[in-house]
């Protein structure tokens, strides 16, 4: 049963329950009003404020010139119209390198409407984490690919490939989880690896390119609608192929992660 049909805003508490009972919980990104408005009309239960409108809103072809004004700004025309949703608003690049600046960029996004905020990287944030909580910032870690540090990546690549490499990213997940992370994002690794995290967690696990068996799922919005220039990831699926208007298109995408139908296998990365 979808926790959005008691007509009530999802809290932190009803995702970590969904968690618990294996409910799917279907998430989206969102920069606008009338986008944040029509997502919660078609059951989105999270709506993630993503620093990637950097390359679908401003045209970047990353998301490291984001910076915490425009994130605020955009947090706050989302949550104007948000009725039900959970928001998640990205602390960008540069905005968190250390504790208390950190709490300054978590407390923008907060007042601005956020009910969490989301950072990346693992063990090197665990001091950042512990931080924010202790001081009522609720937290969503992300690890696996991070796009704020894909030129150290040397681009968009599979995270988590090699054993050593998974075995590291379970001890961070573990590690995001005891420091006071509430949710973990997990980008672009294989999907065993992303079952194998999200079985070992209490907290609730999104996927985005991790495989069918996280907690639930995340797609950047025109991503999903098929309207962002290029060549789409391996994780993307495009929901209009099938949906004559955007809410039918939202709706199914809605339905399919709630059923478990999507990510398929051709969404997914093997080890």
């Amino acid at each position: 049963m979808s926790y959005l049909q008691d007509n009530k805003p999802i809290t932190i508490s009803k995702l970590l329950a969904m968690h618990a009972d294996r409910e799917k919980i279907a998430v989206l990104t969102a920069y606008d009003s009338t986008m944040s408005a029509l997502l919660n009309r078609c059951g989105v239960e999270v709506i993630l404020v993503g620093d990637s409108l950097g390359n679908v809103v401003q045209g970047h072809t990353s998301t490291t010139p984001v910076t915490i004004k425009e994130m605020a700004y955009h947090t706050e025309c989302v949550a104007r119209t948000n009725t039900q949703a959970f928001l998640i608003a990205d602390l960008p690049f540069a905005s968190y390198g250390d504790p208390m600046q950190a709490l300054e960029s978590s407390a923008e996004l907060m007042r601005a409407g956020a009910d969490m905020v989301k950072l990346e990287g693992g063990t090197w944030q665990i001091d950042v984490i512990q931080y924010l909580v202790e001081r009522s910032v609720p937290v969503c870690a992300h690890l696996g690919l991070l796009p704020q540090s894909v030129h150290l990546l040397g681009g968009y690549k599979v995270q988590g490939k090699s054993k050593d490499d998974a075995t590291h990213m379970l001890e961070q997940a573990h590690a995001c989880e005891a420091a006071g992370a509430q949710m973990l994002v997990l980008e672009a690794i294989p999907s065993a690896l992303g079952e194998m995290i999200t079985k070992s967690l209490r907290i609730p696990t999104i996927g985005i390119g991790a495989g069918p068996n996280c907690s639930g799922q995340v797609l950047v919005l025109p991503d999903m609608l098929g309207i962002s220039p290029g060549k789409p990831p391996k994780f993307v699926k495009d929901f209009m192929a099938d949906h004559s208007s955007i809410e039918a298109a939202i709706k199914a995408y809605v339905k399919e992660v709630k059923s478990g139908k999507f990510p398929g296998p051709e969404h997914s990365f093997a080890s």
